[in-house]
């Protein structure tokens, strides 16, 4: 099928323009996190009710990755992924001219539902291009490039904050959701041609999703890595409040601090990559668990003692940088569970797991207002929830096989 533009043969070209699409997810929840505590006040609310339009963002992120998955299994990958991104320009606009926190919850549920489709869409093209090793490798660029959006988001959200108001960070957001809209149309091609679509009808297509919770190591790998975000956006949820409010930092000092665990997330990807190609996806996966549960952990009795800033910080670096090594070793074994036609729904499944689990999480966190403990305990039960779900679906002995056995099942 001929389709405006082409693709890319550089694998950074190519990985560059899917990064920016998976980044639609960090850059709609990131970009505003210094302006949680602004909002709460221009709408006389509470804290809680302001992560609300994170929780609804996540969901939404979550929940729209299961419609546009499937979606694309049955007519390929492009459609979709134009079609999300147009109503995403109109859903960031909305949001700019909210007049309550109920009108911004609900415009950022539609802004993540929307933004769910380049989310998803560009893991599946991923698994359409790259298997096996390569795919990993891929993963790992593709989370580097994606872990741009961490750093940057923040510290451009404290720069706007500290000239402009919140609302013109949502105009930030429309103005790049347009571009990129342009941008994919002329620049990304059909990956799944016509003969490996998915035949059936569109019901048969959603049930998909029903076949893939049944495979135990795929559902693992999924849960897994969705408590394992799930403790970071606790993180994402919380921390804008327990540095500014608790520990006293300015919107741009913040913004720096959150950047710095988003290069911490890079380095990690960066790293796990060269260790999977050495060790193996899998064994890789489990040291991190152990590390992740463990700086958790460490993060837990910090809270209670209310230690400085100083230890605070390093601790919830390691803490927080490892979620990119779960999720490129994790992302890869999962993905190699399935074959082409069901990438889709593969994708989907993975970033609903993340983003429900991460929607649930994010307004736990906010419970505590700007204790530490609060979301430190948050953060350590996701992690301690995945660990559970690793050892009972997963085992600490038994292998993944190949991918080509994989699919042969």
């Amino acid at each position: 099928m001929k389709t405006a533009g082409c693709l890319p043969q550089t694998r950074i070209h190519y990985a560059l323009i899917l990064g920016c699409l998976s980044a639609l997810g960090p850059l709609y929840t990131d970009l505003y996190l210094p302006a949680l505590p602004q909002i709460t006040h221009d709408f006389l609310t509470t804290s809680s009710a302001t992560q609300l339009s994170l929780t609804a963002t996540l969901i939404g992120l979550g929940l729209g990755q299961l419609i546009f998955g499937p979606l694309s299994d049955r007519l390929g990958r492009r459609p979709p992924l134009l079609i999300s991104l147009l109503i995403l320009v109109v859903a960031s606009w909305t949001c700019y001219f909210a007049v309550n926190v109920e009108q911004l919850i609900l415009a950022r549920f539609i802004q993540g539902v929307m933004g769910s489709g380049g989310v998803v869409i560009s893991r599946a093209i991923a698994r359409d291009k790259y298997q096996s090793s390569a795919l990993t490798q891929f993963f790992a660029l593709l989370m580097m490039i994606n872990g741009i959006a961490p750093i940057i988001a923040p510290v451009v959200g404290g720069i706007l904050l500290t000239w402009l108001n919140w609302r013109d960070i949502f105009m930030v957001l429309g103005i790049a959701s347009s571009l990129l809209l342009i941008f994919s149309h002329f620049q990304i091609s059909e990956t799944l041609p016509k003969p490996l679509r998915h035949k059936g009808s569109f019901i048969s297509v959603f049930g998909q999703l029903g076949n893939l919770v049944l495979q135990r190591r795929f559902i693992g790998l999924c849960l897994t890595q969705g408590f394992i975000l799930a403790g970071m956006f606790a993180y994402i949820g919380a921390s804008s409040f327990v540095l500014q409010e608790h520990y006293h930092l300015s919107a741009q000092l913040y913004s720096l601090c959150f950047a710095a665990n988003g290069l911490g997330l890079i380095i990690a990807a960066q790293i796990s990559a060269r260790l999977a190609k050495r060790w193996g996806e899998l064994v890789v996966l489990k040291g991190v668990l152990i590390l992740a549960i463990t700086s958790a952990a460490l993060l837990v009795v910090i809270g209670f003692i209310d230690a400085s800033l100083w230890l605070l910080l390093p601790i919830l670096f390691i803490t927080i940088s490892v979620n990119s090594m779960i999720g490129t070793t994790g992302t890869m074994l999962a993905m190699q569970e399935v074959p082409a036609q069901s990438g889709g729904s593969a994708s989907a499944l993975l970033g609903a797991c993340m983003f429900v689990l991460g929607g649930i999480s994010a307004p736990l966190s906010g419970l505590g207002g700007s204790s530490t403990a609060a979301m430190a305990i948050t953060i350590f039960g996701c992690y301690a929830i995945a660990f559970i779900i690793f050892t009972c679906l997963i085992g600490w002995r038994e292998p993944i096989p190949p991918v080509d056995e994989c699919i042969k099942q």
